[in-house]
């Protein structure tokens, strides 16, 4: 059974900045970011929250930035490491679900990558046979493999939907050079992550990816969570069949149960029963036990 959900916290003596799952503390030369538990949907945070969500989101996020070995900001992630003056009770609720990170000017556009035809990606498909304006091969089928790796940046939203916008649009906004070199890198990273995925019996659909220009040195680094489910639509391979949306291993009991509700999705959401958030939280946790091959900590 789960234990504690963590939804907010607070360090008053902190600027803080917070997001729809992270708490975000400015620690002067560093910045602390604790993952909650809590999670969205249809754009709004949910009352109830996915225990250990946080931890897992954590815990992949720190696999993936020593796996890929790709410049980053992280720094750590044990929570003494903050010079924070905590009770054992406040260390042991931060601890697996916090990472002190550099400080990085954050780069105004969502780098996605998208290597399977899904989501706002096939919608656009069926309307016009494009995929952020670039032709896509005709005849496809939803979650079809596309012919290869497709860039497809977004604009970054506070609140609401990312926008999906041309490479042209993203060149113009941040200068050619850059943009280019955030889609190779993309690109490459994406591929790469495509065959762990693979070799662990799972496919790496498409990902987003934020980037930062270091404050300390000026130096391109990858930011915020990395191939998360959160960030990322992973499939299994064996249950694999296109021609229609696929399982996937992040909040789907969540979108369906509300689905199935008389919610309007224009006022406050209701609570999540006890049966969402407990198979909710065992795809997040199934999600960290297959890339990373170990057993969750937090069982």
């Amino acid at each position: 059974m789960w234990g504690v959900t963590l939804l907010e916290t607070s360090f008053p003596d902190l600027p803080k900045r917070q997001g729809k799952v992270r708490d975000v503390y400015d620690l002067g030369d560093r910045l602390l970011l604790v993952a909650t538990d809590r999670i969205s949907a249809f754009d709004w945070v949910l009352p109830t929250g996915i225990p250990d969500k946080g931890r897992v989101l954590t815990g992949l996020s720190s696999f993936w930035f020593d796996w890929l070995d790709v410049p980053n900001h992280l720094l750590s992630t044990e929570i003494d490491d903050a010079g924070l003056d905590l009770s054992d009770e406040a260390r042991e609720t931060l601890s697996g679900r916090s990472m002190i990170v550099k400080k990085a000017r954050v780069v105004p556009f969502e780098c996605v990558v998208r290597g399977y035809i899904s989501g706002s990606g096939w919608k656009e498909y069926r309307s016009s046979g494009t995929i952020c304006g670039e032709p896509l091969p005709p005849g496809l089928t939803e979650s079809d493999e596309l012919d290869r790796p497709y860039f497809t940046p977004a604009t970054k939203a506070e609140s609401g939907h990312d926008e999906n916008v041309s490479f042209a649009r993203m060149a113009a906004d941040i200068g050619a050079d850059l943009a280019k070199t955030l889609r190779d890198r993309s690109v490459a990273i994406y591929l790469a992550a495509k065959e762990r995925a693979k070799e662990r019996g799972l496919i790496l659909a498409d990902t987003k990816f934020e980037w930062g220009i270091d404050e300390a040195d000026g130096s391109l680094i990858l930011i915020d969570e990395v191939l998360t489910p959160d960030s990322s639509r992973y499939w299994a391979v064996e249950t694999y069949c296109p021609g229609g949306p696929q399982p996937s291993f992040d909040k789907q009991f969540v979108r369906d149960w509300l689905e199935a509700t008389d919610w309007d999705k224009s006022s406050p959401p209701p609570a999540l029963p006890d049966d969402v958030i407990m198979k909710t939280r065992q795809k997040y946790v199934n999600a960290y036990e297959i890339i990373t091959g170990r057993d969750f900590p937090w069982k």
